[in-house]
């Protein structure tokens, strides 16, 4: 497994309608590789890289279409890199703008890499996992070399062809599919995954580049928190938030959205020093407060929405929570539980 195993739902931009077009559906791809369907609302949203490579391969199968993530990534295009695009396109320079790509791609890809290097003229912007059993994950790399090649056509031109495109996998389908759909034939079995072309295309100036919006997205991006596995108990407080209404918020829930063992999250959750029920109580406690701003839903649905059967059970937890019951909670508050329904009678009153 990769070191860091998390990408936002950006990666899913554009899914439901492409899977849409190759004869799935999209909803319950999602929902048979453990991927909320919730996310492709939710760019923001942290996935298991593992699910995402098995939402893929499954894609691949289901649709009998061996180049299923190369033609995801042909049709997402720049849009999958989000608000990264707007910053790389104001570079100064083609170069420059790949070097902004590889400095913030953690912002939305933590289970990947960009890489830029330079040898004897050649230029190779490579895509690379720390990863090599994941199942689907040549479906990830040829989306990544899908996108990569997109991404260059708009930096540099529509016509841009690179000299080579490089696989580390064996061919997936006939080779001359991956010639219509690339213009090229790559090359498989290759030491890297990714993109060669002539170096001197980094020095070329993007004509459409406003030093004064680089700074201003750049200030933007700087406060995203980046995907590492310091931040876990972030991604734990977001499914918390998600799975919390359904009543399936345990932690062997929570693992299985994340692709690892109960034990694992643990460990990391107390290297942050917290633990998962001091997270699920904090998430409780942040949600509570909000829902009783809002006087028309009831404290049954309340209870409903925190994950409790009942309402004695979420009152027992509340008042452990707040030291007072939660009328007691409201007077202090300054918030009134009274019934909507009920205050529209007392003002029909003459």
């Amino acid at each position: 497994m990769v070191s860091n195993p998390f990408i936002r739902a950006l990666s899913l931009t554009g899914f439901e309608q492409f899977a849409r077009r190759q004869g799935l559906d999209p909803n319950h791809m999602l929902r048979q590789t453990s991927i909320p369907v919730a996310s492709l609302q939710r760019p923001e949203d942290i996935l298991s890289f593992q699910h995402y490579c098995g939402l893929l391969e499954l894609c691949r199968q289901r649709s009998n279409n061996p180049l299923f993530g190369l033609e995801f990534g042909l049709d997402q295009g720049v849009d999958v890199f989000g608000d990264i695009f707007f910053l790389i396109h104001n570079a100064r320079t083609i170069g420059e703008a790949l070097l902004e790509l590889r400095a913030n791609f953690a912002l939305y890809n933590g289970a990947a890499q960009i890489d830029l290097e330079v040898i004897d003229g050649v230029a190779l912007l490579g895509y690379r996992t720390d990863g090599t059993a994941i199942g689907g994950l040549p479906q990830a790399e040829e989306l990544a070399c899908g996108v990569g090649l997109q991404l260059m056509r708009t930096l540099v031109g529509n016509q841009w062809q690179p000299a080579a495109v490089m696989l580390r996998h064996v061919p997936l389908a006939d080779e001359r599919d991956y010639q219509q759909a690339l213009g090229i034939k790559p090359t498989f079995s290759a030491a890297h995954t990714g993109l060669l072309f002539d170096a001197c295309v980094l020095v070329q100036p993007l004509d459409c580049a406003s030093e004064a919006l680089h700074q201003l997205i750049a200030g933007h991006l700087s406060g995203i928190e980046r995907l590492s596995t310091d931040a876990m108990p972030g991604y734990v407080r977001q499914l918390l938030r998600n799975l919390l209404p359904s009543g399936r918020a345990t932690i062997d829930r929570v693992a299985n959205c994340m692709a690892i063992n109960p034990r694992t999250l643990q460990r990391h959750l107390a290297q942050e020093n917290t633990s998962f029920q001091q997270l699920l109580d904090e998430t409780r406690q942040q949600l509570v407060r909000n829902y009783l701003q809002t006087p028309t839903i009831s404290l049954t649905q309340v209870a409903r929405l925190l994950g409790y059967a009942d309402v004695s059970t979420f009152s027992r937890a509340f008042h452990r929570w707040f030291g007072v019951s939660v009328l007691g909670w409201c007077r202090q508050s300054g918030v009134s539980r009274q019934p909507l329904l009920l205050r529209n009678r007392v003002r029909e009153r003459p």
